[in-house]
């Protein structure tokens, strides 16, 4: 077994590495760009070793500068994580001539597997099922849209060099394709350096299942059985599950021998998965047909939930397949056991087409681990979530002894993650985890456009009741807050409602943070009545409301312990905006309040400027109209890329370019005026 690796990634993935090599006695060297001179990862390994500054492509993606780390240190193998250099046969070559383990493929399987057009001729030659499909080597619009137009659409268009769901578009119509044709091959370009396509006939409803893999340098592969990933947005996976739903044994071993075919066919040696597309047969699911997708040389992002049902460390496994030692387990002897999920928290907002996000993890706090939870991550209250990598904030994995108990963990596990600074997809997944069609495995991978409404709250109406009770603790919050913090100084600058002759009432006017209009603002008057161990008792009033309650609250740091007409509870409070908004996370759910301001006429006009603005920082990739321009409503005018993705700015209404602010290869700051637009009155 080596002594020491080095670890050539950052975040979740580096601290997981870490933490199995640490149980095996193994050191670790980690890598790092300025951006996480501070990171987890870095904290967590033995030694660490600067590569250069915040971009990737001048830090992790740097071949030459991952291995100098490597030899600096003295590390015997590299472990290249999932992302970054972990399927770049270049990479895996230059460790070999540097007599460096790659833990990972050999460099034959990589490049095999690297374009998807290669891999899928090497999967005919060896008989697994294909999805019909162009992927020869003539690269013209015109012959690639001819193969479409001739397989009927829809048609997926992927980059053959592609992964994790970039440089891949969906193409509904003829008239649409040179267009997304455009748009996949600078994706392509700029996530792999490679722009070769290939076109595929899109299946409209088909699961994603995966087999993982395992094969040694002595001949022996095993599969350790399957991972349900349908659901998904922009083909990137949301939650995932092991084993899959619905899986007859039959058909279940049928894929596993495929993916067994599939990994012997280019010589593999490691941890891969060979993902497939499968069309189920409702009337007789053994009969279900399924499709070579693509194979993945590495560990992937959700290997958790086949950790969690087979009791095994694949991380473990791939440092002894790397040693040159034999496959721990042979097939009989491997078993699963129960049921999990996993939940991919991100920094992103659901609402605004998932747009990532950036900001400062002001306050965290995760559900505790347990043999039913576990949580990976790779980032700690206080960090900043940056621009220039994935915004995963973490994998949230739960367990238990079937599909139906895993999925009341996961619910109740998204109840207790707690998050502020930055805007999550948290409540989105837990409106996923909540649905009925997601329990009742009515499951594909249009699962979220076809579930749209019940998923997104700001298309539901908020259930009246919770939202009452939320502002009512909220405004607790708000008014004991202050009246410790009063308490403290002088008796002059005490804000308690007190009115001599009056009653002791204060008068607290609430705004939900909520794209839902209907929400008004929530009025709310709290007599003071006394004081008894720091518990404060009020007669609340809640807006027109003849009847009061009788509240009480303690307010312990950010726990606060609230009695509503007798209903006890606790929850977390989180203050800021110097006080004027509260963070309220409980049993149902997070809701964010703001007190009511004065208007002393000073806000400005919201439709003053009429520009389109940056969503956030990132590089203007194509400007696609001119100055003085008429457009019309929907056309793309401007395209930005921002961590790893291609944003398209359209016109809101028909009108015309005014002015154009910045060209093709600038950098632009989040909320930067991008064009100035002028609409066009009806």
């Amino acid at each position: 077994m080596f002594n020491k690796i080095l670890i050539a990634n950052r975040g979740e993935i580096a601290c997981r590495i870490i933490t199995t090599a640490r149980k095996m006695g193994v050191k670790t060297v980690a890598v790092y760009s300025d951006a996480d001179k501070q990171a987890r990862h870095v904290k967590m390994a033995d030694e660490a070793v600067h590569l250069g500054p915040s971009p990737s492509r001048e830090s992790y993606l740097v071949s030459e500068k991952v291995i100098a780390a490597a030899k600096q240190t003295g590390a015997e193998a590299i472990h290249p994580g999932y992302g970054f250099l972990s399927e770049n046969a270049e990479f895996c070559r230059l460790c070999e001539q540097e007599n460096i383990t790659f833990i990972g493929p050999p460099v034959a399987a990589i490049e095999a597997m690297g374009s998807k057009s290669a891999a899928k001729n090497i999967m005919e030659k060896a008989k697994v099922p294909l999805v019909p499909g162009y992927h020869g080597d003539e690269q013209s619009l015109e012959v690639i849209k001819q193969a479409a137009d001739e397989m009927g659409y829809p048609v997926l268009l992927k980059a053959a060099a592609g992964g994790g769901g970039k440089g891949m578009r969906q193409i509904w119509h003829s008239d649409e394709f040179a267009e997304g044709f455009d748009a996949v091959k600078r994706e392509a370009l700029s996530s792999f350096g490679d722009d070769h396509l290939l076109v595929e006939k899109y299946l409209t409803a088909p699961r994603h299942v995966e087999i993982q893999v395992f094969c040694d340098s002595h001949g022996n592969a095993v599969y350790l059985f399957e991972r349900d990933c349908s659901v998904q947005r922009r083909h990137q996976k949301v939650i995932e599950e092991a084993p899959a739903f619905a899986m007859p044994e039959a058909l279940r071993q049928h894929m596993g021998e495929a993916a067994i075919k599939s990994a012997q066919a280019i010589g593999y040696v490691g941890a891969g998965t060979v993902e497939f597309l499968l069309n189920p047969n409702h009337e007789n699911l053994e009969q279900s047909e399924f499709y070579f997708m693509e194979m993945n040389t590495r560990l992937q992002v959700e290997h958790p939930v086949t950790e969690m049902i087979t009791g095994e460390d694949l991380v473990e496994w791939q440092l002894k397949v790397a040693a040159g030692q034999l496959l721990p387990k042979k097939q009989a002897q491997l078993s699963m056991t129960g049921h999990a999920f996993e939940a991919r928290i991100y920094a992103e907002d659901p609402n605004n087409d998932f747009l990532p996000a950036t900001g400062k993890l002001n306050y965290l706090n995760a559900p505790a681990e347990s043999r039913f939870v576990r949580v990976d991550t790779g980032v700690e209250q206080g960090d900043e979530v940056s621009v220039f990598y994935d915004p995963m904030i973490a994998k949230l994995i739960v367990w238990d002894e079937n599909r139906q108990r895993a999925l009341t963990r996961l619910k109740q596990a998204l109840t207790q993650y707690q998050v502020q600074g930055v805007t999550t997809n948290i409540e989105f997944l837990y409106n996923l985890a909540n649905s009925e069609a997601f329990a009742n495995e009515q499951i594909d991978t249009g699962f979220i456009e076809k579930h749209h409404d019940s998923l997104f709250p700001a298309n539901n109406t908020l259930n009246a009741n919770q939202t009452k009770i939320a502002a009512i603790k909220s405004a607790l919050a708000f008014v004991v807050h202050n009246m410790q913090q009063q308490v403290k100084q002088s008796p002059w600058s005490q804000n308690t409602g007190f009115r001599l002759n009056q009653k002791n009432t204060l008068d607290v006017e609430l705004k939900l943070d909520s794209t839902n209009d209907d929400v008004d603002f929530n009025r709310i008057l709290l007599e003071f009545v006394k004081n008894q161990d720091g518990e404060y008792i009020f007669d609340v009033t809640f807006d027109s409301d003849v009847s009061t309650c009788q509240c009480s609250a303690m307010l312990q740091q950010q726990q606060l312990i609230t009695t509503i007409n007798g209903h006890h509870c606790s929850s977390t409070a989180v203050f800021e905006n110097d006080l004027q908004t509260v963070h309220l996370f409980g049993e149902q759910g997070a809701f964010t309040f703001n007190r009511k301001t004065p208007d002393f006429g000073e806000a400005s006009d919201s439709n003053a400027n009429a520009g389109l603005t940056a969503p956030m920082n990132g590089t203007m990739v194509n400007v696609l109209v001119e100055a003085n321009e008429q457009v019309k409503e929907g056309q793309a005018l401007v395209i930005m890329e921002a961590m790893k993705m291609e944003h398209t700015i359209r016109a809101p209404k028909d009108g015309t370019v005014t002015a154009l602010f910045y060209q093709a290869g600038d950098m632009v700051s989040g909320g930067a005026e991008l064009i100035g637009f002028e609409a066009i009155d009806a």
